[in-house]
């Protein structure tokens, strides 16, 4: 089958974010044809080019969501009503304003709520359709006419407190944040030979990744597939709230990435939390319970093989060393790692820290990993000189590539014990890593890590260094329980995190999804007959499993070697049976 896969910022350029799960499930399911449609967030992702592409990777479609182009549409008095009022009706959904008079109210809530979700459906599908037929809505969004209609559906009656105290530049904040997001309405992916000749769309995000896919289903019935290791909306929050924005800024914001988020997870045939954390989020924005296949994302298990099994690990642990590796950042609260690592010291005065980190590539990750030291420096004064390096001093900073710890496995396997003590958390990937290890774990109760470690580890209230320290002493003293808690981490990684579950899990969910959609495609071959043994059973299951509406493709010769290409031709019953069930 030929998969349309949908990213923003990440697959195929070499800085995104997913890209290496992307590239794995690529190259893992190489019976089937991808096609790439990458929205990319800045200049410089787009400068630093892409990966490599495996074959199975027909073709590649970008677009940029930095930069806002003039797409020099001009619209008559009658396309600035249409659009006035399709806008309007999405902006008045964000808001909450109440519909027109003589319009039905529900009287229940949640048939209200459901009401507010239909309306800015209609209102997104209405402004797609618009850029369309007019080229492109660009210009319409940064448009006068568009700010007057935000600054009235804030003014209106039932609106918000926060969104009635928007200021001139507050609207020009939220009206610019909107366009930026609703750029994929006016790209011309959405035709036959885009993705229109795609079997599935698999969107690799929410948000405006999903965007095309909501398009090519509502367009060309494309079934729609949505994976979200990290929830967009949760995302957005976490990132408001370091923002130094109005109230009205967030509080619109966060409704418009709302209403967005419900459409994405009432659209998509199946939705694929990475783990239950995402899910609750999931079905709180409205996802229904049935449509959500939780999938764990996928780790290479076999570089860390050696230290698993005890062919490094032996010769590089360190029994009286705790071990904590990532990114440095604040969401990591380091700053409670090191106090509680102080209370360790008091009770095994013998134990180090090791800090292996990323090199800080951002100015506020370089200012908090000095912050750190400083902190090791004054929590240990005696030991302050020289506290950067490894030796006898407690506490380590350091890099992985150096001669201590030349590997990412090597991190791991210089420690008896790995910690993590992180405020927030999504998916904790280095949990992973240190479990395929078989290390033992002390870790905080945030995001998904009670459900990663499933008992194979100890975990902590976060912010509690007490807690955290008594933890990791109770695992030093007890080498026995270590280990026994070490093997278990590995056997629980190897069965669920590893590569070969996720793309597994996800061939079978293409199956699924396919088999329950349309046959919309005959392909034939150069002379324009059907190639045969092209349909599958489902085929003719009466009901919404066929459509009476097919296209056709004309499918040139398979140049020798290349890759066979499963078709679809139409059941000479089509007709009849899509009338059958209804």
């Amino acid at each position: 089958m030929r998969i349309g896969l949908l990213t923003e910022g990440g697959y195929p350029y070499v800085g995104g974010d997913a890209g290496l799960w992307c590239d794995r499930l690529v190259r893992g399911l190489g019976q089937h044809e991808f096609d790439v449609y990458a929205l990319s967030r800045t200049e410089r992702q787009e400068d630093q080019g892409w990966v490599r592409l495996p074959p199975q990777v027909g073709r590649v479609r970008t677009a940029p969501l930095w930069a806002a182009h003039d797409d020099g549409v001009v619209y008559g008095r009658r396309t600035r009503r249409r659009f006035a009022e399709a806008y309007g009706e999405l902006l008045a959904a964000v808001c909450g304003e109440p519909r027109a008079a003589g319009a039905e109210a529900p009287g229940d809530p949640e048939d209200s709520v459901g009401a507010e979700a239909d309306r800015f459906a209609s209102a997104l599908y209405g402004l797609a359709e618009l850029a369309r037929d007019e080229g492109g809505l660009a210009g319409a969004l940064r448009s006068e006419t568009a700010m007057r209609v935000l600054e009235r559906a804030c003014r209106a009656p039932g609106a918000p407190r926060t969104a009635r105290t928007a200021r001139v530049p507050d609207l020009l904040t939220v009206a610019a944040h909107i366009e930026r997001t609703l750029r994929p309405l006016s790209l011309d992916w959405y035709e036959d030979d885009a993705l229109g000749s795609a079997d599935l769309c698999h969107a690799a995000a929410g948000g405006a990744a999903a965007l095309p896919g909501l398009l090519a289903r509502h367009f060309l019935g494309v079934p729609l597939l949505v994976t979200e290791y990290g929830v967009q909306l949760r995302a957005h929050y976490l990132a408001a709230a370091t923002l130094e924005e109005a109230p009205a800024v967030r509080a619109l914001l966060a409704a418009f990435h709302g209403r967005l988020a419900t459409e994405v997870y009432r659209a998509a045939a199946i939705v694929t939390p990475g783990n239950t954390h995402a899910r609750r989020w999931q079905e709180r924005c409205g996802a229904d319970r049935a449509k959500l296949r939780t999938v764990h994302p996928g780790m290479e298990a076999a570089r860390f093989a050696d230290v698993g099994e005890g062919v490094r690990g032996s010769r590089c642990a360190d029994p009286g060393a705790l071990v904590w590796v990532g990114r440095v950042e604040p969401s990591k609260d380091l700053i409670s790692l090191l106090h509680a690592f102080a209370e360790v010291r008091r009770a095994e005065p013998d134990t180090r820290l090791r800090i292996v980190g990323a090199p800080a590539e951002d100015p506020e990750a370089a200012t908090y990993l000095t912050h750190c030291k400083a902190l090791a420096a004054q929590l240990f004064p005696d030991e302050a000189e020289g506290v950067h390096a490894v030796g006898d001093n407690p506490v380590s900073f350091e890099e992985i590539g150096g001669p201590e710890i030349p590997s990412l496995a090597d991190a791991y396997a210089c420690g008896a014990l790995v910690v993590l003590s992180s405020v927030v958390e999504g998916f904790p990937v280095s949990l992973v890593e240190a479990m395929f290890c078989g290390r033992a774990t002390v870790s905080t109760d945030v995001g998904a890590v009670v459900e990663v470690i499933g008992g194979t580890g100890l975990v902590v209230p976060p912010r509690n260094p007490r807690a955290l320290a008594e933890a990791c002493v109770a695992l030093l003293r007890d080498p026995e329980r270590r280990e026994r808690l070490g093997a278990a981490a590995r056997a629980r990684a190897l069965e669920l995190f590893t590569v070969e579950q996720n793309i597994t899990a996800f061939h079978g969910i293409y199956l699924e999804i396919v088999s329950h959609s349309p046959v919309r495609r005959v392909v034939v071959d150069d002379e324009g007959e059907p190639l045969p043994f092209g349909v599958p059973a489902e085929a003719h299951v009466p009901g919404r499993w066929t459509v009476t509406r097919f296209m056709t493709e004309r499918r040139p010769r398979r140049a020798e070697g290349a890759p066979v290409r499963a078709t679809v031709p139409p059941p000479a019953s089509a007709a009849v049976f899509a009338g059958e069930g209804a």
